[in-house]
């Protein structure tokens, strides 16, 4: 596995600027987002030059791009917001391999109207259902055509919520595009450390063939997040799960701060080697 962080984490609208503070910082890959070259992160249009630029300075800075955001809610309540997101995420998806990236990451949404990251009581309606795997396959035949994978995450406020609404998605959709990105502090808020083991290494278990990126955030007691390694997630036991399943790709930490991402580096490193 490869420690990662998100490259948002850090200050500066240059991909030269952001990416050198990636390695300094002790990370091998990123997740790139387009306002990391000043661009807004579900963009309208994504030049070749900039691109380009963003290949290059990774290449400079020996840090891949393992995958790009392309995060917007799949399920709004507005099918016209739905529509620009799907626009944006169209730019990214034919930009990425230019980047250097085959993978695009997105959010399955939620009918709340403000705020992609909040639950709605709706999200678990048929509609709701329905509308993500009409959007999902939307953006799976625009993937398909680029040669980029969508990576999804399970999270608890969307309507893909878990390990077993992920499994359904990907069986349902039937598309070879559809990835999982893997984030344990997502699958549950507070509960007993054997409670939580017993969630993740099932939700590892249901989803191994399909997870090509795991997240390395944390959650701290009262149901919030925090930086890997300061919260309630047994990395250990994830780390292990995942080793089983066979998976060797990108574990990118993201929800910290700048000042702390050397120190996240580090204690991946430790998990990750010794």
């Amino acid at each position: 596995m490869q420690p990662g962080i998100f490259a948002k984490t850090f200050p500066g609208t240059d991909a030269d600027s952001v990416l050198a503070q990636v390695a300094a910082a002790g990370f091998t890959c990123t997740q790139f987002n387009m306002a990391c070259v000043g661009l807004p992160s579900m963009p309208e249009a994504i030049s070749d030059a900039v691109a380009a630029g963003i290949a290059a300075a990774a290449q400079r800075h020996k840090v891949s791009i393992a995958a790009v955001s392309g995060t917007y809610n799949m399920i709004h309540p507005d099918p016209a917001v739905r529509a620009r997101g799907l626009a944006s995420l169209t730019a990214i998806i034919a930009a990425a391999p230019a980047m250097g990236s085959h993978l695009v990451t997105l959010c399955t949404g939620t009918r709340h109207a403000q705020d992609q990251w909040r639950h709605h009581a709706d999200n678990t309606t048929p509609q709701a259902w329905a509308d993500l795997l009409e959007e999902m396959g939307k953006a799976a035949a625009i993937a398909d055509a680029h040669g980029v994978d969508l990576g999804i995450e399970p999270e608890l406020a969307n309507v893909v919520c878990d390990a077993a609404s992920a499994r359904r998605l990907i069986d349902e959709l039937g598309s070879p595009r559809l990835r999982i990105v893997l984030d344990p502090a997502n699958l549950f808020e507070v509960a007993a450390p054997d409670a939580r083991r017993s969630i993740v290494a099932r939700a590892v278990d249901v989803l191994a063939d399909r997870i090509s990126m795991a997240h390395a955030k944390d959650c701290a007691p009262d149901g919030g997040f925090a930086t890997a390694g300061k919260g309630m997630v047994d990395f250990p036991h994830f780390l292990a799960c995942l080793r089983a399943a066979g998976f060797d790709g990108p574990l990118v930490a993201h929800g910290l701060a700048a000042d702390e991402a050397a120190g996240a580096a580090a204690f991946l490193n430790r998990m990750l080697h010794g």
